[in-house]
């Protein structure tokens, strides 16, 4: 996911025009309806067949968008049709296999993350589910070009708390165990003939990552290289990228060597390091949702570009075969472009436009011709509509530590003395990048300045900008948030009486603590499935957790055995200090966070006669993953932030369809 910078402070610019200085107009554009923003679009996701002559999307039944299915039509003809048919929750991910044949897609119930792995056969019939294991979840799904009826699986099925790998033949539906895991091991990766032979494996003891390599497929397995906890970023990332061709070599993201994780091969015989691939001296390299940006040939297994995002993405080319198709890329994008897929015999791409002012639009890209066929764009409602840009800023903490962050202004009127809402990330181990992204163009729209931080502990920035996170939450993380709204305040964006604060898991965590340590700061806060104490949050991590679980021990603190120490970071605690009104909201079947931590802060909260609005939804998780259901939560944002900021808000009115219960 490349781009023209975006213009500072656009509302408040003035334009000479034919030696005549025109002030700007002081108005917000029109409302955004919630609708365009926040319901299912009618088109999004496609996705090219490998033979490169279909095209897979998700659409509502009907193309209205209001429950998302897979569709699937022929490039240039007008024959879509629908291939799976869910009513409730609708399908969010999906892939084609490699045998042109059938479409792979996970689904869960209500949110619950156990997530199965369903087959949808373009023959017809119904879709079948490859992991039909009560309370089992689906993991590190992994396929390849030269085994289009296979793919492998990680299944917790022989033990809740660990993943082993399968082997699922696609048109038998056949389960096979491929490797168990001995207890330790996190992701697995295939070499050139789709055997798995490494391993990124978690040290029981101190959470260093571990390498681990075999030199056949059944062959036993060695430890390559341990990497100190202290080097490593989040362990969510994918640090095994792909076997070399000859298998000789791992290319991985290294921690080791560099302030930065940079691109290497390492010798497999050895564990040492071959050559560097790429590296930015000022960031990691660019991961999205724990996926490293970094495009590999599926055939030749060479790398042949890789992203790095220091305040927004650019690509590194590393492929002179590649090297014209990016440039041209560059040439037509607005912003930054990703590319999503390639057909078996790479003439075709499917690629990704975006940009902070515009939502995805996707194209098929003709490599011999250089020709970009335009299919559909995400939300084209909001071609009608102003976009507010989102302007890159370093803020410094008070203790010097430099924080990459986004602020992204209402258009149309001055930004001084302005309604502000911090909106920290989740995570933690996570970070917030320059993306189109609804949230933040919602609060702009209604008049809001939008303020997003990578605090310490966010990841991106390097390990010192991370492990200067290590035992900071409820102190130093918190400290950053506040530090940067004092920025605003200082630089005059931001009126102190109208500061508003907003986020969903850690960041919901942040907005509770936000109100509870800082109370004095905040006008009113919107929570999302945030933790209220971390000791019960702890003693809820699923079973699958468990090798991750000394990492946040090492990063959080040990509070399962420091009532201190858990009572000084968990806002539950200090729920008598909490005076800004809070509207929170989470479902019922969050495994991650489970409910009981809302009901905690609410109880507390109406135990000391505090304002607190209170949303279940029954039928969600670890967020709000159905479109009514968002709609419904994000009217109440608004009408919410309305009252207490003073924003400008469309009427609420009921959702048809949303679970919503008010408690």
């Amino acid at each position: 996911m490349i781009h023209p910078r975006p213009f500072l402070f656009a509302a408040a610019a003035v334009f000479a025009l034919g030696g005549t200085v025109i002030p700007a107009r002081a108005e917000l554009p029109p409302l955004i309806p919630r609708e365009i923003l926040f319901a299912n679009p009618a088109r999004t996701a496609p996705s090219l067949s490998p033979d490169g002559t279909r095209l897979a999307y998700l659409a509502g039944d009907g193309g209205d968008g209001a429950v998302l299915n897979i569709w699937v039509q022929t490039i240039g003809a007008d024959d879509a049709r629908q291939v799976t048919h869910d009513t409730h929750r609708g399908i969010f991910e999906y892939h084609w296999a490699w045998d042109n044949q059938h479409l792979l897609y996970v689904q869960d119930r209500d949110g619950d993350e156990n997530w199965h792995l369903y087959s949808a056969d373009l023959a017809g019939g119904e879709p079948r589910d490859l992991t039909p294991f009560p309370g089992v979840r689906a993991d590190n799904l992994l396929a390849d070009v030269n085994h289009p009826d296979e793919v492998l699986v990680g299944l917790n099925k022989r033990d809740p708390k660990f993943v082993d790998m399968y082997r699922i033949r696609l048109s038998t539906g056949e389960v096979t165990l491929e490797t168990e895991n001995p207890g330790d091991v996190d992701t697995w990766a295939t070499d050139p003939d789709f055997r798995i032979r490494a391993a990124t494996a978690l040290d029981a003891g101190t959470n260093d990552t571990i390498l681990r390599v075999r030199d056949s497929a059944d062959g036993p397995w060695r430890d390559l290289v341990r990497w100190p906890f202290m080097d490593v970023g989040s362990v969510l990332y994918r640090k095994i990228l792909d076997f070399t061709a000859d298998g000789k070599g791992l290319i991985v993201q290294s921690p080791i060597g560099s302030e930065m994780t940079r691109l290497v091969i390492l010798d497999i015989a050895t564990g040492k390091e071959l050559r560097e691939l790429a590296a930015d001296p000022r960031c990691d390299v660019w991961n999205v949702w724990w996926e490293p940006q970094a495009m590999i040939n599926p055939k030749t297994h060479v790398v042949e570009a890789v992203g790095f995002d220091y305040l927004k993405p650019r690509w590194e080319v590393l492929d002179p075969a590649v090297a014209k198709d990016f440039e041209r890329l560059r040439t037509a994008a607005d912003g930054i472009f990703t590319v999503t897929g390639r057909s078996q015999d790479d003439a075709t791409w499917m690629v990704r436009f975006e940009s902070d002012v515009r939502p995805p639009r996707y194209e098929i890209y003709h490599r011999d011709t250089g020709k970009l066929e335009f299919l559909f764009a995400d939300l084209p409602e909001l071609a009608n509509y102003t976009l507010a840009p989102m302007l890159p800023k370093v803020i410094p903490a008070r203790d010097g530590l430099q924080l990459p962050s986004y602020l992204t202004l209402p258009v149309g009127v001055e930004p001084k003395n302005l309604p502000l809402v911090l909106a920290p990330h989740g995570g933690p181990w996570a970070q917030d990048d320059w993306v189109f992204d609804p949230w933040t163009q919602f609060l702009a729209n209604r008049g809001y300045a939008v303020l997003q931080v990578n605090f310490r502990g966010s990841t991106g920035y390097g390990k010192n900008h991370l492990n200067a996170g290590n035992l900071q939450w409820g102190g130093n993380m918190l400290n950053d948030l506040t530090d940067a709204v004092h920025w605003a305040v200082d630089q005059g964006i931001a009126d102190p009486s109208r500061i508003g604060i907003m986020g969903g898991s850690y960041g919901g965590y942040a907005t509770l603590c936000g109100i509870a340590f800082t109370p004095d700061l905040y006008a009113c806060a919107v929570d999302m499935v945030g933790p209220s104490n971390v000791k019960t949050l702890f003693a809820s991590f699923p079973p699958y957790w468990s090798v991750r679980k000394v990492r946040w021990k090492r990063r959080v603190g040990d509070v399962e055995h420091d009532d201190a120490w858990n009572r000084k970071i968990s806002p539950f605690y200090h729920a008598d200090a909490i005076r800004a009104p809070l509207l929170i909201a989470h479902g019922s079947n969050d495994p991650r966070v489970m409910q009981s931590e809302s009901d905690s802060i609410v109880e507390a909260m109406r135990k000391n006669d505090r304002d607190v609005t209170y949303v279940v939804y029954p039928d969600e998780g670890h967020g709000l993953g159905r479109a009514a259901n968002n709609l419904d939560f994000m009217g109440r944002v608004e009408e919410f932030l309305a009252q207490h900021l003073g924003g400008r808000k469309e009427p609420w009115r009921q959702v048809e369809g949303t679970s919503a219960q008010v408690r």
